[in-house]
């Protein structure tokens, strides 16, 4: 059966917004002494350091880091609209816009490192167990008499609790976030940690931690 294709207006009008940014940021740069390809570089190198910080966002989660590179490519996105529609002389540009533009690639970079190699949380520590800091020492154990009471039987082990019915969309969207989890962190995502990116139940949470290990 043939369906009717639709245009997504929203995805319009992104792609139109998308090509002006990105001949805004070609043209400032051009304009600040940047000429040839490294004039079509900037606004390349503008837009991917924006999709790194949302897709950082969007995976591992909010974060002082992700948002900061975020408004920076942002702002340099912006600057360039504003620059280029005549609050700037592009034909004498000032000297703190050619010095802006020749440090882009490096802050650009910069951005881009901490971005992917840059965990979120710090691995926790144990706390020692006294005041010295030192490790409480361990006793050892001692010996068992002979005329000791023989062992009370052991208790049957308990059931195990019923399998969790999870659908498959819920199953991939935790596959997902426990990918860029382990991305980040460089560990595998535990059942805690799972239930509170999705709001799921432990039972739930639990079952979906054992099918991703």
């Amino acid at each position: 059966m043939n369906r009717s294709i639709r245009p997504d207006a929203v995805l319009v009008q992104a792609v139109i917004a998308g090509a002006l940014s990105f001949a805004h940021l070609h043209d400032l740069a051009e304009a600040a002494g940047q000429d040839g390809w490294k004039a079509w570089a900037y606004p390349i190198s503008v837009d991917l350091l924006l999709v790194a910080a949302w897709r950082r966002l969007r995976n591992v989660g909010p974060s002082r880091l992700a948002w900061c590179w975020f408004l920076i490519a942002l702002v340099a996105s912006l600057g360039a609209n504003v620059a280029t529609a005549g609050f700037l002389d592009l034909a004498h540009a000032p000297a703190w816009l050619r010095f802006l533009v020749a440090g882009w690639p490096a802050l650009a970079f910069l951005g881009g490192t901490l971005l992917a190699h840059t965990a979120d949380h710090a691995t926790a520590r144990p706390a020692p167990d006294n005041d010295t800091g030192a490790l409480a020492p361990v006793p050892e154990p001692s010996a068992e008499p002979l005329d000791a009471p023989e062992p009370a039987p052991a208790l049957p082990p308990a059931p195990a609790p019923a399998p969790v019915n999870v659908p498959p969309a819920l199953v991939e969207r935790a596959q997902k976030i426990a990918d860029a989890h382990r991305a980040a962190t460089g560990d595998p995502i535990d059942a805690a940690t799972l239930r509170a990116r999705l709001g799921v139940p432990a039972p739930m949470a639990d079952s979906l931690a054992a099918q991703l290990a």
